[in-house]
């Protein structure tokens, strides 16, 4: 959940991240294409080439754009202010044409550019095509198809002879042949040598608006708006095949010939068989969301191009229903050259020199630093070695002070150890001899204490004894007032004695506690002491309550046993006081004991700091004697390597020559096969002129045979049929023209087959040298590249090693700073 997707009413697909680090920073963010920008608008044209695998579009969103759908990806795209009806790529995929509103253009695809090349005064060209050669390309200007040189850009030829507009358009595989239709239903041949039509087929209820051609151009397959697809050979049509209520937008064949497409005004695309059958013999593909507007097949029949008004280019993959895909004759292999400006290629050399001296640049103005360093760490160095002998000699006095101080100090400890042990002595005798006395007060004072609770027993015990005679009087006094009494207490009564029953239980269970703890401490005899107390006050209130009369007597004795509360927590509080300073004097014996322990850990912890400081100074000696040697060893490596950056200089220089010396040569070689493009072209040009003999030839045949047929008809009257073969003896054979014609075609074919030979034993011998001078420059290249790493490792390894040293220095202050 970190990215959105957001499709729009313009047919584009644009992706948000939801978590940027723009959107947390500048609290703004952007969308941005999913893959990359598609037409908004209705495609009006399609056309691929068959040096590369790309194609190219024009909508009515007034952009052209150029595919690779090998890739999947937009090479190119640009746009512009007329609306582009029509579009068709050079074979060599390095221009195309594109028909707009006001011009025809002839563009240059450059690598990262559209160049517009030459303009035709052809207004709203719905269609145009380029050879298969490439070498002419037909243009529609309304009912009228120009026919120019791509070469000269001059108009070769114009055919007329349509009544409507010229809907499609194409070029046989030989390019000797031209087929058109329009929209009054005529469907035309023409003749590009002669100009003229060789064949026509027409049908005014049908308004065509596809036609394709087998890679023979002997049939022609039309669309129209009739819901059928014809199959037209020989100036008339053979098969009709009905759409089943769908208007057939656009028709292609496979180079193979032996599949049909066919795009509906639906969007989908049907794939028939060869030959054609009047049944449902086609398998139907839904595809576009409105009528399909282009269809191409590409040369190896492995890919099918589609575009619609929907502003969608499919690519589909051809199979057949065994699983293999319709393969051509031979796999082709796709060039890679890209057309580039001068003017580019002068600003990217004028760059690269930018660089390069930019780098130079650099390079001295770090040598001019590095060796500014070098000073500037020299003359540190020099001062730390001087700082650094100066600290030592003032650390060496500073240590002998510190020993001087430590040999006091520990005679002082000694001293004081002694007068503090001595007191600790006399102290604790005195305290031993305090306590004894003071324990032996407490005891008498316990012994004492046991006989008057001993005797205050034994008077309670009387008391008792005489309130429960007077109790038994006073209850038979009143036995008869308290009858009725009696039963609802009787229950109180018997809880009362239960309670008594425990308390005396208690109380000789106390006794008994007493009589064994006598031997414990003093704090817990006077625990139980004032626990025995609280119960015996417990006791008094419920006698008091119980009985009011004897509340005189109860009080008497509350008072003396409040006097002995008194007593007993005045020997309490004496007994604290004297807990008190018996605790007092353990903490001061425990902080002596302490103040003892630290003294001693400080003396031991300078001792070891005393020695760590000697160890330090040996290692600090040891480490200025190798930073000395290391400095030395570095000012050695800095003159050699200076020296082998010198020799790199030299080295470059002469690769650089070298480089110009290879380029010299390459545009000799260049030179060279401008020379021999020429003399090809000159051949191509005989070899025209030769396929027009051949077809003045076969002109003379069809004569013959139209001739012999005639002849044929006289089988019967054997005069007429002699007359009518001397005739044709006398009008077509000369037996001087035949030997002069053989022999001139058996020389030229001779002197054709070794230009040939010898432009292919040229050709081969050049593509060895360049092939050879691109991997001498590559190698060249490559070296000086490695060269260049490896200095710049070396530069980079000098400076961590100064960084390095820089380091240790800068530990060697510190650790000079603490010891100060």
């Amino acid at each position: 959940e970190e990215t959105m997707v957001v499709s729009t009413n313009k047919n584009q697909l644009y992706m948000f991240t939801m978590f940027s680090t723009k959107l947390i920073r500048e609290k703004t963010s952007y969308f941005a294409y999913m893959n990359f920008p598609l037409h908004s608008n209705s495609i009006t044209g399609l056309d691929m080439c068959t040096w590369k695998p790309i194609l190219a579009t024009c909508s009515l969103d007034r952009s052209v754009r150029i595919w690779n759908y090998k890739t999947n990806t937009l090479e190119l795209c640009k746009e512009y202010q007329e609306e582009a009806y029509t579009v068709s790529l050079h074979p060599t995929g390095l221009f195309c044409l594109v028909g707009f509103s006001d011009k025809l253009r002839f563009i240059s695809l450059l690598y990262e550019d559209m160049r517009i090349f030459k303009e035709f005064a052809v207004k709203k060209c719905r269609e145009c095509s380029f050879s298969n050669g490439g070498h002419l390309f037909a243009a529609v200007n309304g009912n009228v198809i120009q026919i120019y040189s791509s070469i000269t850009f001059e108009n070769v030829t114009n055919l007329k002879g349509h009544t409507g507009k010229v809907h499609a358009i194409k070029w046989s595989a030989d390019d000797t042949k031209f087929v058109s239709c329009d929209t009054h239903g005529a469907v035309y041949e023409w003749n590009l040598l002669t100009g003229k039509k060789e064949s026509e087929c027409v049908l005014k209820t049908c308004i065509y608006s596809s036609i394709s051609l087998t890679y023979d151009a002997k049939i022609i397959f039309a669309v129209g708006s009739d819901q059928t697809l014809k199959e037209i050979s020989e100036s008339s049509i053979q098969q009709e095949v009905p759409a089943y209520d769908v208007v057939y937008t656009t028709v292609a064949v496979s180079r193979s010939g032996s599949m049909i497409f066919v795009g509906t005004s639906l969007g989908t695309i049907r794939a028939m068989k060869y030959p054609l059958t009047l049944k449902k013999g086609f398998n139907e593909y839904q595809a576009h969301a409105g009528a399909v507007t282009k269809m191409t097949i590409t040369n190896d029949d492995q890919f099918l191009l589609t575009a619609s008004e929907d502003g969608c280019i499919f690519i589909w993959k051809v199979h057949d229903k065994e699983g293999g895909g319709l393969k051509g004759e031979q796999e082709l292999q796709y060039a890679e050259e890209v057309l580039i400006m001068r003017s580019d290629i002068d600003e990217k050399t004028q760059a690269i020199l930018d660089l390069q001296i930019c780098v130079k640049d650099l390079q001295t103005e770090s040598d001019y630093e590095l060796r500014l360093k070098d000073m500037y760490c020299e003359g540190k160095i020099k001062a730390l070695e001087e700082n650094f002998a100066q600290e030592v000699d003032s650390l060496k006095t500073k240590h002998q002070i510190l020993q001087e101080e430590k040999e006091k100090q520990e005679l002082q400890h000694q001293v004081q150890l002694s007068e503090l042990m001595d007191q600790q002595a006399r102290e604790v005798q005195r305290l031993e001899s305090d306590s004894s006395q003071k324990l032996f007060m407490e005891n008498e004072k316990y012994q004492e204490l046991q006989v008057k609770s001993q005797k205050m027993e034994e008077e309670y015990e009387k008391q008792l004894h005489n309130l429960e005679e007077s109790k038994s009087k006073a209850v038979a006094e009143l036995k008869e007032h308290y009858e009725k009494k009696l039963k609802d207490k009787a229950v109180l009564l018997e809880e009362a004695k239960k309670n008594m029953k425990k308390q005396i239980q208690a109380q000789e269970e106390m006794e008994k506690q007493i009589y064994e703890d006598a031997d414990k401490e003093i704090l817990e005899i006077k625990d139980k002491y004032e626990r025995e107390l609280l119960e015996e006050k417990e006791s008094n209130i419920q006698l008091k309550g119980e009985i009011g009369v004897l509340n005189k007597r109860l009080n008497s004795l509350q008072k003396e046993l409040k006097d002995r509360n008194r007593d007993i927590e005045e020997m309490r509080l004496e007994q604290q006081k004297l807990q008190d300073i018996i605790k007092s004097l353990e903490k001061e014996i425990t902080a002596l004991k302490t103040e003892v322990k630290e003294r001693t850990d400080t003396i031991l912890e300078k001792e070891k700091h005393i020695y760590d400081l000697k160890m330090k100074n040996q290692e600090l000696q040891n480490f200025k004697f190798v930073l000395s040697y290391r400095i030395e060893e570095f000012k050695k490596q800095i003159e050699s390597r200076e020296n082998h950056i010198e020799t790199m200089k030299k080295q470059i220089d002469e690769m650089e020559d070298e480089l110009e010396q290879f380029r010299k040569e390459s545009t000799e070689l260049k030179m060279n096969i401008t020379q021999l493009q020429q003399k090809q072209k000159a051949t191509a040009r005989e070899v025209h002129r030769e396929m027009e003999k051949k077809q003045n030839m076969e002109t003379l045949i069809k004569r013959f045979k139209s001739d012999l047929h005639n002849c044929v008809s006289f089988i019967d009257d054997s005069k007429k049929m002699k007359d009518r073969i001397r005739e044709l003896y006398t009008k077509y054979v000369h037996q001087s023209d035949l030997v002069e014609v053989q022999a001139v075609d058996a020389d030229l074919q001779q002197q054709y087959e070794k230009q040939q030979e010898y432009h292919e034993r040229n050709l081969a011998v050049l593509r060895k040298r360049v092939m050879k001078d691109k991997e001498m420059q590559h190698t060249a290249y490559m070296r000086i590249l490695q060269e260049n790493v490896s200095l710049i490792k070396e530069i980079n390894d000098l400076r961590q090693e100064l960084r390095v040293a820089h380091a240790q220095v800068h530990d060697l202050r510190s650790a000079l700073k603490l010891n100060k």
